[in-house]
């Protein structure tokens, strides 16, 4: 009877040493990780075809064809993607020049984009027209600092959406351009050019304070830097708060890898573009932990058209 309560005790401790153990090894676990990927593009400009083999610099590169392919392999190995556009959809090609903004549309609708925001050259044709083509999209026009009452635009772009991609809130805002001296009184119409410091500082503070948003996303075409006051995207960077990153736009501005600048709080935002006419399609891939806590794992500037190594 002894040896065996002396068993039973001793198979007792055992258990509840290999259960301790196992709780502690638990906790020295690695927080569980969630990736998530950003695909986006910048002044594409109608460019729908590859640059003609003419023997340019950019010969044989771009084209929609080329990118559907590769967005397509990267949602086939990656479970959470976005795919985003910051502005100048249109202009450039005579595609724009005999169908107004139609297929360009229609292919970033075939593509799945998540959502864009809206250029200077996408007034060209006037916002009766974008607002007529902007339903072949079917994605959201995102632009926190236009104001579109009384014109064809009202009530077709929204300041904000918010993406859920697994256990993540992604808010994704848009600021356009001052239009201005790019875009002639007769197509801007009675659109308002609002502060894009100030609308960009009042849409993040929304989505990750009230929202609960885990990151949040500005689609600019303002331009990455200027040598006078212009507001750019470094000047986002530098006097917002709660934006986490800036995809740009606008000034055709090829980035090695994206550029971190400290906010108003002091935490870092990136700020990436990618050139132009669909010759670049920028990849981001961010990792979360379980508290939430972000870190870019891996950049890159994929050339669409011409095979790369990573």
């Amino acid at each position: 009877m002894l040896n065996r309560r002396k068993f039973i005790t001793q198979s007792a401790l055992t258990a509840g040493a290999l259960l301790l153990s196992r709780q502690t090894f638990a906790g020295d676990e690695p927080e569980a990780l969630q990736k998530l990927t950003i695909l986006h593009t910048n002044d594409v400009h109608s460019r729908l075809e590859p640059f003609p083999m003419d023997g340019s610099r950019n010969q044989g590169l771009g084209g929609v064809a080329a990118r559907a392919e590769l967005i397509a392999a990267i949602r086939q190995q990656e479970e959470h993607v976005l795919l985003l556009d910051a502005g100048d959809i249109f202009q450039g090609t005579p595609f724009f020049n005999l169908y107004k903004g139609e297929p360009e549309m229609k292919a970033m609708a075939a593509m799945n984009y998540d959502a864009a925001t809206m250029g200077n050259h996408d007034f060209d044709a006037g916002l009766e027209n974008f607002a007529t083509q902007l339903q072949h999209g079917k994605f959201p026009l995102l632009l926190c600092n236009y104001d579109f009452t009384n014109t064809p635009m009202e009530m077709k772009a929204v300041p904000y959406t918010i993406f859920n991609k697994g256990k993540l809130k992604i808010g994704v805002t848009g600021v356009g351009i001052e239009m201005k001296g790019l875009v002639p009184d007769r197509l801007a119409g009675n659109t308002l050019y609002l502060d894009p410091v100030q609308k960009l500082n009042e849409t993040a503070a929304l989505l990750k304070k009230d929202k609960g948003c885990d990151m949040v996303i500005c689609l600019s075409h303002l331009g990455y830097k200027y040598d006078g006051n212009k507001v750019s995207d470094q000047t986002l960077a530098k006097e917002t708060a709660y934006v986490d990153l800036i995809i740009g736009g606008h000034t055709h501005t090829f980035l090695d890898a994206p550029v971190a600048l400290k906010n108003k709080l002091g935490a870092d935002v990136l700020v990436n573009q990618v050139g132009w006419a669909g010759i670049n399609l920028g990849r981001l891939d961010f990792e979360f932990t379980r508290s939430k806590k972000k870190n870019l794992a891996k950049s890159h500037s994929v050339i669409i058209g011409k095979k790369t190594s990573e």
